[in-house]
């Protein structure tokens, strides 16, 4: 078994202060932590930049901060707000009905659970999970393509969706390191464990990596 801890101490080493959903790039995010903000933040960020999801986050919550105001916004000036994060109409209808969920439903009440979380529009298991560790700090393992190719290359998990390796990390990941998965690889991933030429000779985890092992040493031995 992979010395988890280590692993991440390591990451840590080169990405101290990680990810966190809707965080530009100068710095945090200019919103709370909660619930609402930060599963609207998740839903906003789904296939795209993480500066695009700052701008179209810091655009909506600067004209609607609540569930109830945008609970009963308009479509189109959503749409408007949200632009730069991509896929306009389906993200705004997709807030607009959350907020209005939380609102009526949920008496303005993020749930807590994963499975009421994902019978929301656009929230799958990643996004669930996202909400219960950033906004709740509870438990839990949120997988993206960047957990889940990392994950797979350094050989903590052999798996070949995401939701197996979420499946597979619970298994051999402690439980206080789970959110360190998701905030850490995500931006070890953005960084140095790249999708195509990934910098494994500068990488301090590559002495515990498969990929670096099968790619790497055999080129060198050449």
């Amino acid at each position: 078994m992979k010395p988890i801890r280590e692993i991440i101490k390591l990451v840590r080493s080169i990405v101290p202060e990680g990810v966190f959903p809707g965080k530009g790039a100068d710095g945090e995010a200019s919103w709370p932590a909660d619930g609402f903000h930060v599963l609207v933040t998740t839903v906003l960020s789904q296939r795209t930049r993480d500066q695009n999801t700052y701008n179209a986050s810091n655009r909506l919550f600067s004209r609607y901060n609540d569930p109830a105001s945008l609970s009963k916004a308009d479509l189109d000036e959503v749409m408007e707000l949200v632009r730069p994060a991509g896929f306009p109409k389906a993200k705004a209808k997709a807030v607009i009905e959350i907020a209005r969920s939380i609102h009526e439903q949920f008496h303005d009440e993020v749930p807590r659970d994963l499975e009421t979380l994902m019978t929301l529009p656009m929230v799958g298991r990643k996004t669930a999970n996202c909400v219960l560790a950033y906004a709740f700090e509870i438990p839990a393992v949120c997988v993206d393509t960047h957990v889940h190719r990392i994950s797979n290359r350094i050989g903590l998990v052999r798996t070949d969706t995401p939701e197996e390796t979420e499946h597979a990390l619970v298994q051999v990941v402690p439980k206080d390191l789970w959110i360190d998965v998701n905030s850490l690889l995500v931006r070890f991933g953005q960084t140095t464990c790249l999708p195509r030429n990934p910098r494994c000779p500068v990488c301090p985890v590559s002495k515990h990596c498969d990929y670096f092992f099968e790619n790497f040493q055999p080129r060198q031995v050449r």
